[in-house]
């Protein structure tokens, strides 16, 4: 099987081998994944973190080697801490933003398959347990910290960047910036941590999960203190919560009806 990672700042993962086709995630800078299929000048993938699967186009793909990709997928990767920052070496600059995965990086340096860049700036560092993912307290400030940074960041469906991010999207790059991998979907979100039963007792990185009127789950977010909830709706934004669900003061209604609060920190 041929695997690739992801080289450049983001690559739209599309439901369909087509342009015209949903995009229903993206690759971040960093991200592995493996080839299914290849259709024409699509490949279908499956992505290494989270196993979701869809099509990206082959001018997208850059290979790996299968011990490059063993190698990744048995550790976790420092994230960056920066909105937008530069990986580099003599000849390319990629930019990239709040969250993405720095291959193997030493403090200095990270590999892309064979390529070596350098990063110059803020990271995570799970690999030795120093620095902010040392203790959960810190583990907590970081999450609540980094959600701040994506305030009003617009939603764009399948989107999981500072320029475009879903509920789902924003849930699970936030978890990943403290080494939790959390599915892709809202629908499998649901499935992690235990529940919480009243709004009264949720605390800070607790995430709420909605349905709609057939009961399918289709948002999540996370709360805050005071019952405040960060989530994306329209864009990345505070709204209050209450046993009904999410209610937004501008447009003086409640727009989600909640269903169920799980606690995923203390697992």
């Amino acid at each position: 099987m041929e695997h690739g990672i992801c080289a450049l700042s983001a690559v739209p993962v599309r439901a369909e081998p087509t342009d015209r086709a949903e995009q229903v995630t993206e690759l971040a800078f960093g991200e592995c994944y493996s080839i299914l299929l290849t259709q024409g000048n699509w490949h279908q993938i499956r992505v290494a973190a989270d196993q979701y699967v869809g099509w990206i186009f082959y001018n997208q793909h850059q290979p790996v080697t299968p011990s490059y990709f063993a190698a990744w997928q048995a550790q976790d990767h420092p994230r960056s801490l920066d909105l937008v920052q530069m990986v580099s070496d003599a000849t390319v600059r990629i930019p990239v933003t709040l969250g993405a995965r720095l291959p193997f990086f030493d403090g200095m340096t990270l590999r892309v398959g064979e390529q070596q860049l350098f990063y110059n700036g803020a990271a995570t560092n799970p690999q030795n347990g120093h620095g902010p993912l040392g203790s959960p307290e810190k583990r907590l400030a970081l999450l609540l910290k980094m959600g701040q940074f994506f305030l009003k960041a617009p939603y764009r469906w399948g989107g999981k960047s500072l320029l475009g991010i879903d509920c789902s999207g924003l849930m699970q790059q936030l978890y990943g910036l403290i080494g939790y991998q959390l599915p892709r979907d809202a629908r499998q979100q649901i499935d992690h941590g235990r529940v919480v039963h009243f709004v009264s007792q949720t605390q800070p990185g607790d995430l709420a999960f909605f349905d709609n009127a057939d009961g399918a789950i289709v948002h999540v977010g996370m709360l805050l203190e005071d019952q405040q909830i960060l989530h994306a709706s329209g864009e990345v934004r505070i709204d209050p919560l209450d046993h009904n669900g999410i209610y937004n003061r501008q447009r003086q209604k409640y727009t989600h009806k909640l269903r169920l609060i799980k606690r995923v920190l203390s697992e």
